[in-house]
C-alpha cells in the first residue's frame, strides 16, 4: 500500500474563498473573519483539525506546508503517554515512513490492543509510556480522543521499549521483552516486526 492512499484528500481554496461558518470551525492560520464567516486569506490546501477545543480549527497551509495526515487504514508509529486500565494514550509521530510536524493525539483503548481473548486484556501489561508503538488508524474519533487506533494485529504493537534499568529490551514472545543488562522480564504487546526494523 502506498503512502499516497493514506492521504487525507485536501481542499485547495483561493484567497477570499469563503470556507465555512464561525458556528462550524475556528479560524486558525491562512483565514480572515468577516461577517459571522472564514474565509482564505491565501491559495493552498484546506485543513481541520480538532486541537481539544469544542470546534475544529480550520486553517489554509501553502503547497510546500501540505502534510500527510493520518487517515483511517494508516500505519501510523506512535508513542505512549500515559496509561489506565481503559485505553494508552499516544501522540503520533510518523504515518507510514513520513514525520509529522504537528503533534496528533490517539487513543488505544483495551478492546482494540489485540485480536483475541480482548476481555482479559490489562493495559499495563500491553504498554507503558515511552514505548514506541505500531498501531492502525481505525477512525478519526472526536475532540476527546482524537484518533483511534488498535494494535489488533501480529504486525502491530510495541516496537522498541526501555526496561526499568533503562535499556532497550529485546522481544522473547509475542507478550513479553527482556532487558539485556538485568535479564528481568516485562510484560508487552509485542510487534512482530522484521528483524532489520529493530536497530532503531
Amino acid at each position: 500500500m502506498s503512502l499516497l492512499e493514506n492521504m487525507s484528500p485536501m481542499k485547495l481554496c483561493v484567497p477570499g474563498e469563503r470556507l465555512c461558518s464561525t458556528e462550524d470551525c475556528i479560524p486558525g492560520t491562512g483565514t480572515y473573519l468577516r461577517h459571522g464567516y472564514i474565509f482564505a486569506s491565501l491559495a493552498g490546501y484546506v485543513l481541520r483539525k480538532n486541537e481539544g477545543e469544542e470546534l475544529p480549527v480550520i486553517s489554509v497551509v501553502r503547497e510546500t506546508e501540505a502534510q500527510l495526515l493520518p487517515d483511517v487504514g494508516a500505519i501510523v508509529t506512535c508513542k505512549v503517554t500515559s496509561i489506565n486500565p481503559r485505553f494508552a494514550k499516544v501522540h503520533i509521530l510518523y504515518v507510514g515512513s513520513t514525520p509529522l510536524k504537528d503533534r496528533f493525539r490517539g487513543t488505544i483503548r483495551r478492546e482494540d490492543v489485540r485480536a483475541t481473548e480482548k476481555d482479559k486484556v490489562e493495559t499495563y501489561k500491553s504498554f507503558r509510556p515511552g514505548d514506541i508503538v505500531l498501531a492502525k488508524v481505525i477512525s478519526l474519533g472526536d475532540v476527546q480522543s482524537n484518533y483511534l487506533l488498535t494494535t489488533a494485529e501480529n504486525e502491530l504493537g510495541v516496537v522498541v521499549a526501555h526496561s526499568e534499568a533503562g535499556t532497550q529490551m529485546v522481544p522473547i514472545s509475542w507478550c513479553e521483552m527482556q532487558c539485556p543488562r538485568t535479564h528481568a522480564k516485562e510484560f508487552r504487546k509485542v510487534a512482530r516486526v522484521q528483524p532489520e526494523y529493530l536497530q532503531a
